[in-house]
């Protein structure tokens, strides 16, 4: 999952970025267009509704550090399946 942004501003929606969802097993990928300036709550609803409501919830997600997915991403959207999210740390005392 990754961002692609800076697009010239297209479509009714005067969309100008792109969110990249791939399939690592069928090798298939999602363009969903979407602003840059969306928030992560924006960001989980539009994951909500173009992937988990079509395609169930993924057991794996990988993305690079953004703080959108590193912060109000990941709470947004557990808080809309209703599961608890918790972070591991790498090193343990």
């Amino acid at each position: 999952m990754d961002w692609v942004t800076g697009l010239v501003p297209g479509g009714k929606e005067n969309y100008n970025a792109c969110l990249i969802i791939v399939d690592r097993f069928s090798k298939s990928m999602r363009c969903l267009s979407c602003h840059q300036e969306d928030t992560a709550m924006d960001t989980a609803l539009l994951f909500w509704n173009n992937i988990i409501s079509t395609c169930g919830v993924p057991k794996i997600i990988i993305s690079d550090r953004d703080p959108k997915f590193t912060s109000e991403f990941w709470t947004s959207l557990y808080d809309m399946l209703g599961t608890k999210l918790a972070f591991s740390t790498a090193c343990y005392p």
